[in-house]
């Protein structure tokens, strides 16, 4: 079927479904009109073909916004004006939320953000969308909407643009990284040749997208489930480099994927696979991807902890852990681990299970030892007293982290006594 081409079928049984929400009824019955269309739009409808849970529903109507805030007023439901100037309304019915957007046609676009005016076409709001599979629409009684083959897009598991592909991504470049994520997340087999490739040719539009939408398509694409193989075409694609200013490792990210660790839900471990090794990797990620503090610390907290770990070809002994768990915590102990054994030669699986096991069951060392200890030894000073707890803390790691109190009286004891 081309890209043109309309379809309109009755809506089988995997979207009719969504009609089930009491929600989604009591929207549609508020913004029900005779001479008005709200149909469901994008999202919901590709991820119920896909056999996916449907976490959001949105809407789109000829309704102006204002007339959809009076009416679902009417109807005793909140209405909040999240987007006005582009027409959007966020509904709540009950706990749930619902956006409703006037149908809109843009007027002009620079590649970050669009100018639009309100329409009353359907079709002409669902070409302005990005991918086929986005543009779909179901009318309440059950009718679906097809106006750029995404039907048979969903059924071939292809990720194309609408249309001219190097057209859609002029008009927001983040489409790039969207084509990527999406071809990742719901796509099979080769990526799109004229997405690719009008990708290729418009990179350089990457540089005007602020670096907040940048980081959160990066992370998504990273959580997606094809995520190592797309992000291997990205790399070989040059898209990366730029963005990062550092060279990605899509080598070391199918490594970590392949240990069974780099979990879907912990894109910050992928991220860190693919470009971190040094403390000063993970300081320029914070700049360049306006990372979160959290986010930051996380990554720079690895990379040191993997500084001591550099070219092991098999997992340290417990002792060793225990001084990572000690000096840099649970978190970044394991993973510096796991990124160790990563960039490790293959072999020794078992071991690195088993320290991996180690350090998440283990409980994190303490310095059993105070301030108060030393001043009991007679040292008052303050800089005495620190450089007092040093000590004792290099013996105690040299001890291997003992815990009786006779061993630990023993060290204390070993220790000069201030003057007196």
């Amino acid at each position: 079927m081309s890209q043109t081409q309309d379809q309109t079928i009755a809506a089988p049984d995997a979207l009719c479904v969504l009609f089930g929400d009491q929600a989604l009824l009591s929207i549609l019955a508020a913004l029900a009109h005779e001479e008005e269309e709200t149909r469901i739009v994008g999202g919901a409808l590709r991820d119920a073909l896909f056999g996916r849970t449907v976490r959001e529903i949105d809407l789109a109507t000829t309704l102006l916004p204002e007339a959809v805030m009076a009416r679902a007023k009417a109807a005793g439901l909140r209405a909040i004006p999240t987007g006005l100037q582009h027409g959007t309304v966020t509904l709540l019915a009950g706990e749930k939320t619902f956006e409703v957007t006037t149908l809109r046609e843009d007027v002009a676009t620079d590649g970050r953000h669009a100018e639009v005016r309100f329409g009353r076409d359907f079709r002409i709001d669902a070409l302005r969308r990005d991918f086929t599979m986005n543009a779909l629409s179901m009318a309440p009684g059950g009718r679906l909407f097809d106006y750029t083959g995404g039907l048979a897009d969903i059924a071939a598991r292809k990720v194309r643009f609408i249309g001219e592909p190097a057209r859609r991504i002029k008009e927001d470049y983040l489409r790039i990284l969207r084509f990527f994520r999406f071809s990742a997340d719901f796509g099979e087999g080769p990526l799109d040749s004229a997405g690719r490739s009008a990708a290729i040719r418009q990179r350089e539009g990457l540089v005007r997208l602020s670096r907040e939408r940048i980081r959160a398509e990066l992370l998504k694409l990273l959580c997606a489930r094809r995520a190592v193989e797309v992000c291997a075409e990205i790399c070989a694609d040059g898209l990366l480099h730029p963005l990062l200013a550092l060279a990605p490792n899509p080598a070391r990210l199918r490594r970590v994927v392949a240990i069974g660790a780099g979990s879907p839900q912990d894109p910050l471990l992928r991220l860190s696979a693919l470009c971190v090794t040094l403390p000063e990797d993970a300081e320029r990620l914070r700049e360049r991807l306006r990372l979160s503090n959290a986010e930051a610390e996380r990554l720079e907290a690895a990379a040191r902890a993997l500084r001591g770990l550099h070219g092991l070809n098999e997992p340290p002994s417990h002792e060793e852990l225990l001084g990572l768990l000690f000096r840099h915590g649970r978190q970044a102990a394991i993973d510096a681990i796991l990124l160790t054994q990563a960039d490790a030669l293959p072999g020794h699986e078992g071991e690195w299970a088993r320290a991996r096991k180690f350090l998440i069951e283990t409980t994190e060392p303490r310095l059993p030892f105070s301030g108060a200890d030393m001043i009991a030894r007679g040292i008052t000073e303050g800089r005495a007293i620190g450089e007092a707890l040093r000590e004792l803390q290099t013996r105690w790691i040299k001890a291997g982290f003992p815990n009786d109190p006779a061993r630990l009286a023993q060290l204390l004891n070993d220790m000069p006594r201030g003057a007196k």
